[in-house]
Parts: C-alpha cells; structure tokens; sequence
C-alpha cells in the first residue's frame, strides 16, 4: 500500500475545498452588504474606521481565495490528468504538485478566515441593531 492518498481521494479534497472557498466568497459578499447597511446607518468615526478596515481585509481575503482556489483548481486538473492516465502517485509526482505546501496554505487560510468571521461578527452585532 501507498504511503500517499489515492489520486481519486486527493483530487475529491481538492473540489471539497474549492467548494468550501466558494462558499467563503459568499460569505464575504453578505458581510460586504453588511458593511453598507452599516455604513448607511451609522456614521461615527471609531465606526466608520472599523468599516473601512473590515472592507479592506475582506477585499485582501478575497484575493487570497482567489489565489489559493485557482492553484487548488490546477492541481485538481493534474490529478484528474494523472487518474485518466492510470498513473499512480510516487513521491516524485507528490511533490511536483506541492500538495503539502498547498495543504499547509488552506489551513493557514481557513484559520485565519474563521478569526475574521468571528471578529467581523461580533463587530456587527454590536454596531447593527
């Protein structure tokens, strides 16, 4: 037996991740009209800052979504190639696709994301009644 996941168990990860991003984008969309309701009814200052550091975050989030689900996608593709090909997968080969490094980039991410939630709805909840 292999000591690495079948090509068909790593490229289903890579779509449950994908997915899981995509949902993320959604997301970040409703907080973004959560932003511009509270952008609409509140207008002090300390607030106002907090708003616009919020609309920053998630447009640098977004970017990291995008980043990391365009290479999750790549890899998808490859393994989907490799799995067409009857091909298994050898050291060589797992670490051509960088599979930890990208392993290590989506929990980092999803850290991280998961904070930001947190932190963004706890902000709302006391600023939007």
């Amino acid at each position: 037996m292999s000591q690495f996941p079948s090509i068909m168990s790593l490229h289903l990860r890579y779509r449950l991740r994908i997915a899981e991003m995509n949902c993320d984008i959604n997301v970040l969309r409703i907080f973004d009209d959560y932003l511009n309701e509270l952008r609409a009814k509140r207008n002090e200052p300390h607030v106002t800052a907090k708003i616009e550091e919020f609309s920053k975050r998630f447009i640098g989030v977004r970017k990291e979504i995008d980043e990391l689900r365009d290479a999750m996608h790549i890899v998808k593709m490859e393994l989907a190639a490799l799995s067409r090909e009857n091909k298994a997968l050898d050291a060589g080969a797992y670490k051509k696709q960088n599979l930890e490094e990208l392993k290590e980039k989506y929990f980092v991410f999803r850290k991280s994301f998961e904070k930001l939630k947190d932190e963004f709805i706890s902000f709302e909840s006391e600023w939007l009644q």
